[in-house]
Order: C-alpha cells, then sequence, then structure tokens
C-alpha cells in the first residue's frame, strides 16, 4: 500500500518549488521633505543662527549662510528628511521659538 505525501495546492509530484516562489518585495525609499524657515521681521538673526546650530547641527558658518538666505530672500531650507523627522524637526523649531518668546516661522515642503 503507497502513502501519499502531502503536498501544496495545486503542486504535483515532480514539479520545482522555485517555479512557486514570489520575487523579493521592491520597497521605495522614503518620500523626503524640507524643514523651510521663513523670514519675519522680529526674530533676532543671532536666535536664527542658535536654532539652526542646535537643532539641525549645522557649523556656525553654515547656519549664518541659511541665516543670511532666510534674510534676504524670505526663506531658507534648513535640512532635508524623512516626513516624521522633518515633522518634529518643524515642532522642535516652533517649541524653542515660543519657549523665546519669537514669531521664529518654519514648515515643510515635499521634494
Amino acid at each position: 500500500m503507497a502513502i501519499k505525501q502531502p503536498g501544496k495546492p495545486g503542486q504535483g509530484a515532480g514539479q520545482d518549488d522555485t517555479a512557486l516562489k514570489e520575487k523579493p518585495a521592491q520597497t521605495k525609499p522614503p518620500s523626503m521633505w524640507q524643514v523651510v524657515m521663513y523670514n519675519d521681521d522680529y526674530t533676532p538673526m543671532e536666535f536664527v543662527i542658535e536654532v539652526l546650530e542646535n537643532l539641525f547641527g549645522h557649523t556656525h558658518e553654515r547656519a549664518t549662510q541659511i541665516m543670511l538666505k532666510v534674510h534676504t530672500e524670505g526663506r531658507g531650507v534648513c535640512g532635508i528628511f524623512p516626513r516624521d523627522v522633518a515633522l518634529m524637526k518643524v515642532e522642535q523649531v516652533g517649541d524653542y521659538a515660543r519657549q523665546h518668546q519669537h514669531p521664529l516661522r518654519c514648515g515643510m515642503e515635499e521634494i
């Protein structure tokens, strides 16, 4: 008496298992967002530099360049991050500015 071997549905004896294997999932890299700081007439330039150094990790020289761009062009990119990190940075800037009673505005844009 022959004993049947249990198999997968639709798989007959002698079929190659590799034909049923799926291709590895293709994952997309996360979309990136730029954190943008906007100019206002009240926030001191030194405070903007402090924010860029402390919250974004820029050197003093790079922070000064970004601050001057914000001042002269009305906006400047502070950094590029995945969405969740960018959102956290925007919230940190807003909280820090409010704690120091400055109206500094910051937002994020998908790139």
